[in-house]
């Protein structure tokens, strides 16, 4: 017996934590009869429908893709941009690990595989997400030093556990600053930068975890190697 939302994921349908929303607003049935309470166990013999779609198991595959600005990192959108999982020709139901924003570019992983999402995407993986910003202004050590100090997203002191200025172009007045995060808010770089009074003007993402971009061009992707795979599932705890 296995707690249905970790069925539902590992199915490919979708991320174990989309899986959970489903089942509280009454969107998945087990043998015909709607389920909304989370850890409810089922079996191989249940049939099980998330929304009216019978789930049926897949072989699991892994992308890592060099996002390229412009596209959204999502399975739809409702105003018809480019979504990510267009860029991959497969017919299994691949989602993104996370996301990134319409404009930032960089690694970015999809799979079907939803306890591999979950492990990366977790807070206690404590997974490194390494970022490069190009700023708007010449960032100061106070400013920096701030940053390293946490600041508050949402009511939530965040600690980076890097932030270090790589790069600065005085004549155009920008410079590059590398962060390294382990949580995944919504627009969190951009913000942190913000609440010390510094704005984005480009973000890339060099890293996550052991993954990077390294030999693959704007919109190029490959499949992620066993060895690979293998690692993430390391760091089940």
């Amino acid at each position: 017996m296995e707690r249905l939302q970790k069925v539902i994921a590992e199915s490919g349908y979708t991320s174990r934590r989309k899986a959970e929303a489903l089942i509280v607003e009454g969107k998945v049935k087990v043998n015909g009869k709607v389920i909304t309470e989370l850890g409810t166990k089922v079996s191989e013999k249940d049939i099980i429908e998330v929304e009216n779609t019978v789930l049926t198991k897949e072989e699991k595959e892994y992308y890592l893709i060099n996002k390229p600005r412009g596209v959204i990192t999502t399975t739809d959108d409702d105003k018809n941009r480019k979504i990510v999982t267009e860029l991959i020709p497969t017919n299994a139901r691949i989602y993104p690990v996370g996301r990134l924003d319409y404009d930032t570019t960089g690694v970015l992983l999809l799979t079907n595989d939803g306890e591999f999402a979950n492990i990366l995407t977790q807070p206690k993986s404590k997974v490194d997400k390494v970022y490069l910003a190009k700023l708007e202004g010449i960032i100061k050590g106070d400013q920096i030093n701030k940053l390293k100090a946490g600041v508050l997203l949402d009511h939530v002191k965040v600690v980076p556990s890097r932030v270090k200025l790589k790069k600065v172009n005085a004549e155009a007045n920008t410079c590059y600053v590398e962060i390294i995060i382990h949580e995944g808010k919504n627009h969190q770089v951009k913000r942190m930068f913000e609440s010390v009074g510094m704005k984005v003007e480009k973000l890339t993402r060099q890293r996550f975890g052991i993954f990077n971009a390294e030999g693959l061009k704007s919109g190029e992707y490959r499949k992620l190697t066993p060895k690979e795979v293998a690692s993430v599932y390391s760091l089940k705890k």
